[in-house]
């Protein structure tokens, strides 16, 4: 597939086209060994080098949330994640409810929030579910093939897989409302504990509840690959 110059570099660096162009014309872009010029075209296979520190634009973040605090709009005696997060200008990318922890991309890059968030592109979003009460094998079987809850809410398939007697992991591919709460409430399961360790690409990893990351290198290139 060809792709302008300034555009894969923009994609790839989460730069304006216009500072792709500046670095093309300042003869720091080499297409497979050869020096770039404005306007070429690249494709997949083609080993693109800029010479020189590439400043992104725009930060990525990976954050684990904790429990308690809301992702937007507190409301009185309520927390959310822009008043305790000291990154300024950074806003999450999509939703936890309060009572859930774990991951959550932070950024500044509005231009990915639709692309990351839209469920017709199906990326994965990683969950860990503890419950009070055991976890069967057949409710487990009836999540990943997909649920009728009330309300006419049809889920699509997912991917589960158990931890334990208590405790296994579910993998969506789509982001609706309270979605695992109410697959297991339909089974009379109660949460003890929900927490998002994978989104897409990203991991929780180490990340203890309050910290984040700044997402780099080979990390952010595949995100930002998926966002185009």
């Amino acid at each position: 597939m060809h792709i302008r110059i300034n555009k894969f570099i923009a994609e790839k660096h989460g730069l304006s086209r216009r500072a792709a162009d500046k670095l093309v014309e300042a003869g720091k872009v080499f297409v497979n060994g050869k020096k770039a010029a404005l306007g070429d075209q690249v494709n997949d296979g083609d080993a693109i080098e800029i010479k020189g520190a590439v400043k992104n634009r725009f930060s990525y973040y990976a954050y684990y949330k904790p429990r308690g605090l809301i992702t937007h709009k507190q409301r009185k005696g309520e927390k959310d994640i822009a008043s305790e997060v000291k990154l300024p200008g950074m806003f999450p990318v999509g939703r936890l409810d309060k009572d859930s922890e774990g991951l959550i991309l932070l950024t500044d890059d509005g231009r990915i929030t639709d692309k990351l968030l839209n469920p017709k592109y199906d990326h994965e979003k990683e969950y860990i579910v503890t419950t009070r009460v055991p976890v069967k094998d057949h409710m487990l079987r009836v999540m990943a093939r997909g649920m009728q809850l009330e309300g006419g809410l049809v889920t699509k398939p997912a991917k589960t897989k158990r931890l334990g007697k208590h405790t296994f992991s579910i993998t969506l591919s789509e982001g609706k409302k309270h979605e695992i709460r109410r697959m297991c409430d339909a089974f009379s399961l109660p949460i003890e504990s929900l927490k998002r360790v994978r989104f897409m690409n990203i991991r929780l990893g180490d990340l203890k509840p309050g910290q984040f990351r700044k997402l780099e290198g080979k990390e952010l290139e595949t995100l930002l690959k998926s966002a185009k």
